[in-house]
Protein backbone atom coordinates (compact mmCIF):
# COMPACT_ATOMS: atom_id res chain seq x y z
CA UNK A 1 0.00 0.00 0.00
CA UNK A 2 2.99 2.33 0.28
CA UNK A 3 2.77 3.25 -3.39
CA UNK A 4 -0.50 5.04 -2.54
CA UNK A 5 1.09 7.24 0.12
CA UNK A 6 1.82 10.94 -0.27
CA UNK A 7 4.17 13.00 1.88
CA UNK A 8 2.97 16.56 2.43
CA UNK A 9 5.54 19.24 3.27
CA UNK A 10 4.03 22.67 4.04
CA UNK A 11 6.59 25.39 3.44
CA UNK A 12 6.86 29.15 3.87
CA UNK A 13 10.10 31.01 3.20
CA UNK A 14 12.15 27.80 3.36
CA UNK A 15 14.57 28.47 0.49
CA UNK A 16 17.93 26.94 1.37
CA UNK A 17 16.29 24.16 3.38
CA UNK A 18 13.31 22.65 1.57
CA UNK A 19 15.42 21.26 -1.27
CA UNK A 20 17.62 19.35 1.18
CA UNK A 21 14.54 17.96 2.92
CA UNK A 22 13.02 16.71 -0.35
CA UNK A 23 16.32 15.15 -1.47
CA UNK A 24 16.73 13.39 1.88
CA UNK A 25 13.29 11.82 1.46
CA UNK A 26 13.91 10.78 -2.13
CA UNK A 27 17.24 9.14 -1.24
CA UNK A 28 15.34 6.74 1.04
CA UNK A 29 13.39 5.38 -1.95
CA UNK A 30 10.26 4.67 0.09
CA UNK A 31 7.92 4.81 -2.89
CA UNK A 32 6.30 8.03 -1.72
CA UNK A 33 4.89 10.86 -3.77
CA UNK A 34 6.31 14.10 -2.35
CA UNK A 35 4.09 17.19 -2.36
CA UNK A 36 5.36 20.57 -1.18
CA UNK A 37 2.67 23.15 -0.49
CA UNK A 38 4.31 26.54 -0.84
CA UNK A 39 2.31 28.96 1.28
CA UNK A 40 2.92 32.09 -0.77
CA UNK A 41 6.66 32.32 -0.13
CA UNK A 42 8.34 35.48 -1.49
CA UNK A 43 11.63 33.57 -1.98
CA UNK A 44 12.65 30.55 -4.09
CA UNK A 45 10.96 27.91 -1.90
CA UNK A 46 8.75 26.58 -4.71
CA UNK A 47 11.53 26.50 -7.30
CA UNK A 48 13.96 24.71 -5.00
CA UNK A 49 11.37 22.12 -4.00
CA UNK A 50 10.50 21.45 -7.63
CA UNK A 51 14.16 21.17 -8.62
CA UNK A 52 14.69 18.61 -5.85
CA UNK A 53 11.97 16.40 -7.33
CA UNK A 54 8.79 17.35 -5.45
CA UNK A 55 5.43 18.22 -6.90
CA UNK A 56 4.57 21.77 -5.82
CA UNK A 57 1.27 23.52 -5.17
CA UNK A 58 1.66 27.24 -4.49
CA UNK A 59 -0.75 29.55 -2.67
CA UNK A 60 -0.95 33.02 -4.25
CA UNK A 61 -0.18 34.57 -0.85
CA UNK A 62 0.50 33.46 2.71
CA UNK A 63 -2.57 31.77 4.23
CA UNK A 64 -1.10 30.04 7.28
CA UNK A 65 0.38 26.69 8.21
CA UNK A 66 -3.01 25.04 8.70
CA UNK A 67 -4.21 26.23 5.31
CA UNK A 68 -1.10 24.78 3.66
CA UNK A 69 -1.72 21.43 5.32
CA UNK A 70 -5.39 21.55 4.35
CA UNK A 71 -4.50 22.15 0.70
CA UNK A 72 -2.29 19.05 0.86
CA UNK A 73 -5.02 17.00 2.53
CA UNK A 74 -7.59 17.99 -0.09
CA UNK A 75 -5.15 17.07 -2.85
CA UNK A 76 -4.55 13.68 -1.22
CA UNK A 77 -8.28 13.04 -0.83
CA UNK A 78 -9.14 14.12 -4.36
CA UNK A 79 -6.47 11.91 -5.93
CA UNK A 80 -7.33 8.83 -3.88
CA UNK A 81 -4.26 8.46 -1.67
CA UNK A 82 -4.82 5.89 1.05
CA UNK A 83 -2.30 7.36 3.49
CA UNK A 84 -0.71 10.73 4.17
CA UNK A 85 2.56 11.52 5.86
CA UNK A 86 3.56 15.04 6.80
CA UNK A 87 6.76 16.72 7.89
CA UNK A 88 8.15 20.25 8.12
CA UNK A 89 10.36 21.91 5.51
CA UNK A 90 12.88 23.43 7.91
CA UNK A 91 15.02 20.34 8.55
CA UNK A 92 13.73 19.62 12.08
CA UNK A 93 12.20 16.29 11.14
CA UNK A 94 14.54 13.42 10.35
CA UNK A 95 13.50 11.76 7.08
CA UNK A 96 14.94 8.43 8.21
CA UNK A 97 12.13 8.32 10.80
CA UNK A 98 9.41 8.18 8.11
CA UNK A 99 9.38 4.33 8.06
CA UNK A 100 8.33 4.41 11.72
CA UNK A 101 5.21 6.34 10.79
CA UNK A 102 4.55 3.97 7.89
CA UNK A 103 5.03 0.85 10.02
CA UNK A 104 2.53 2.12 12.60
CA UNK A 105 -0.01 2.77 9.83
CA UNK A 106 0.70 -0.75 8.49
CA UNK A 107 -0.18 -2.10 11.93
CA UNK A 108 -3.60 -0.43 11.99
CA UNK A 109 -3.14 3.02 13.49
CA UNK A 110 -5.19 5.83 11.93
CA UNK A 111 -3.17 8.74 13.32
CA UNK A 112 0.53 8.36 14.06
CA UNK A 113 2.31 11.11 15.95
CA UNK A 114 6.09 11.30 15.91
CA UNK A 115 7.22 12.29 19.41
CA UNK A 116 10.57 13.91 20.19
CA UNK A 117 10.12 13.03 23.88
CA UNK A 118 10.14 9.23 23.70
CA UNK A 119 13.70 8.61 22.54
CA UNK A 120 16.89 10.45 23.44
CA UNK A 121 17.13 14.17 24.10
CA UNK A 122 14.72 16.53 22.29
CA UNK A 123 16.17 19.54 20.47
CA UNK A 124 16.47 22.74 22.55
CA UNK A 125 13.45 25.03 22.71
CA UNK A 126 12.31 28.11 24.62
CA UNK A 127 10.89 27.91 28.14
CA UNK A 128 7.52 29.19 26.90
CA UNK A 129 7.43 26.51 24.21
CA UNK A 130 8.26 23.76 26.73
CA UNK A 131 5.57 24.98 29.15
CA UNK A 132 2.99 25.14 26.38
CA UNK A 133 3.84 21.71 25.06
CA UNK A 134 3.62 20.22 28.54
CA UNK A 135 0.26 21.87 29.24
CA UNK A 136 -1.35 20.74 25.99
CA UNK A 137 0.14 17.28 26.34
CA UNK A 138 -1.74 16.95 29.64
CA UNK A 139 -4.95 18.29 28.09
CA UNK A 140 -4.67 15.93 25.11
CA UNK A 141 -4.00 13.01 27.43
CA UNK A 142 -7.13 13.80 29.45
CA UNK A 143 -9.30 14.20 26.34
CA UNK A 144 -8.03 11.14 24.53
CA UNK A 145 -7.59 8.80 27.50
CA UNK A 146 -4.06 7.73 26.62
CA UNK A 147 -0.68 9.35 27.14
CA UNK A 148 0.25 11.97 24.54
CA UNK A 149 3.71 13.50 24.92
CA UNK A 150 4.11 15.69 21.83
CA UNK A 151 0.77 17.17 20.72
CA UNK A 152 2.41 19.97 18.70
CA UNK A 153 4.42 17.59 16.51
CA UNK A 154 4.05 18.21 12.77
CA UNK A 155 5.61 14.82 12.00
CA UNK A 156 2.54 12.65 11.45
CA UNK A 157 0.92 9.88 9.47
CA UNK A 158 -2.80 9.61 8.62
CA UNK A 159 -4.89 6.78 7.27
CA UNK A 160 -7.64 7.37 4.70
CA UNK A 161 -10.17 7.34 7.55
CA UNK A 162 -8.22 10.03 9.39
CA UNK A 163 -7.88 12.04 6.20
CA UNK A 164 -11.66 12.17 5.94
CA UNK A 165 -11.88 13.96 9.30
CA UNK A 166 -9.62 16.83 8.20
CA UNK A 167 -10.86 17.41 4.64
CA UNK A 168 -13.54 19.91 5.61
CA UNK A 169 -13.94 23.63 6.14
CA UNK A 170 -13.63 23.28 9.92
CA UNK A 171 -9.89 22.59 9.77
CA UNK A 172 -7.94 25.37 11.56
CA UNK A 173 -6.07 27.67 9.19
CA UNK A 174 -3.27 28.60 11.60
CA UNK A 175 -2.44 26.14 14.40
CA UNK A 176 -3.74 22.59 13.86
CA UNK A 177 -2.37 20.81 16.92
CA UNK A 178 -4.00 19.42 20.05
CA UNK A 179 -7.55 20.28 18.91
CA UNK A 180 -7.19 18.19 15.75
CA UNK A 181 -5.93 15.21 17.75
CA UNK A 182 -9.03 15.45 19.94
CA UNK A 183 -11.26 15.58 16.85
CA UNK A 184 -9.56 12.43 15.53
CA UNK A 185 -10.25 10.72 18.85
CA UNK A 186 -13.89 11.80 18.87
CA UNK A 187 -14.25 10.34 15.37
CA UNK A 188 -13.31 6.94 16.79
CA UNK A 189 -9.86 6.78 15.22
CA UNK A 190 -6.89 4.93 16.68
CA UNK A 191 -4.07 7.28 17.73
CA UNK A 192 -0.52 6.14 18.37
CA UNK A 193 2.74 7.90 19.23
CA UNK A 194 6.08 6.60 17.99
CA UNK A 195 9.55 7.77 19.09
CA UNK A 196 11.35 9.90 16.53
CA UNK A 197 14.53 11.93 16.40
CA UNK A 198 14.21 15.62 15.69
CA UNK A 199 16.78 18.34 15.17
CA UNK A 200 17.03 22.04 15.91
CA UNK A 201 15.68 24.35 13.22
CA UNK A 202 18.16 25.06 10.46
CA UNK A 203 16.71 28.50 9.79
CA UNK A 204 13.47 30.08 8.69
CA UNK A 205 10.66 31.39 10.89
CA UNK A 206 8.93 29.38 13.61
CA UNK A 207 5.15 29.52 13.98
CA UNK A 208 5.64 29.67 17.75
CA UNK A 209 7.70 32.82 18.20
CA UNK A 210 7.39 36.10 20.06
CA UNK A 211 3.85 37.19 20.84
CA UNK A 212 2.49 34.38 18.68
CA UNK A 213 3.14 31.97 21.55
CA UNK A 214 0.61 33.84 23.70
CA UNK A 215 -1.94 33.92 20.88
CA UNK A 216 -1.40 30.23 20.21
CA UNK A 217 -2.06 29.38 23.86
CA UNK A 218 -5.19 31.53 24.01
CA UNK A 219 -6.57 30.23 20.73
CA UNK A 220 -5.89 26.58 21.53
CA UNK A 221 -7.46 26.77 24.99
CA UNK A 222 -10.55 28.48 23.59
CA UNK A 223 -10.88 25.90 20.82
CA UNK A 224 -10.59 23.01 23.26
CA UNK A 225 -13.19 24.54 25.59
CA UNK A 226 -15.63 24.87 22.69
CA UNK A 227 -15.13 21.34 21.36
CA UNK A 228 -17.98 19.81 23.44
CA UNK A 229 -20.54 22.12 21.78
CA UNK A 230 -19.00 22.27 18.33
CA UNK A 231 -21.18 20.88 15.56
CA UNK A 232 -20.59 20.14 11.88
CA UNK A 233 -22.50 21.91 9.12
CA UNK A 234 -23.93 20.27 5.97
CA UNK A 235 -21.22 21.94 3.87
CA UNK A 236 -18.44 20.21 5.79
CA UNK A 237 -18.31 17.12 3.62
CA UNK A 238 -14.99 15.82 2.29
CA UNK A 239 -16.01 15.50 -1.34
CA UNK A 240 -17.53 18.98 -1.36
CA UNK A 241 -14.52 20.74 0.13
CA UNK A 242 -11.98 18.73 -1.89
CA UNK A 243 -13.58 19.92 -5.12
CA UNK A 244 -12.75 23.50 -4.17
CA UNK A 245 -8.99 22.84 -4.30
Amino acid sequence: MRHSTVLIIPAYREAGRVGDVVRAVRRLDLGLDVLVVDDGSPDDTAEQARSAGARVISHPYNLGYGSALHTGYCHAWRYGYQRVLQMDADGQHDATMLPRLMDALDQGADVVLGSRYLEGEPPPSSLARRIGTGLFAKIATLWIGKRITDPTSGFQGLSRRALETVVNDAFPEDYPDCDVLVLHHRAGLRLQEVPTRMHARKGGLSMHRGTRIAYYGYKMLLTLLLLPVRRSTPSRKPDTVARWT
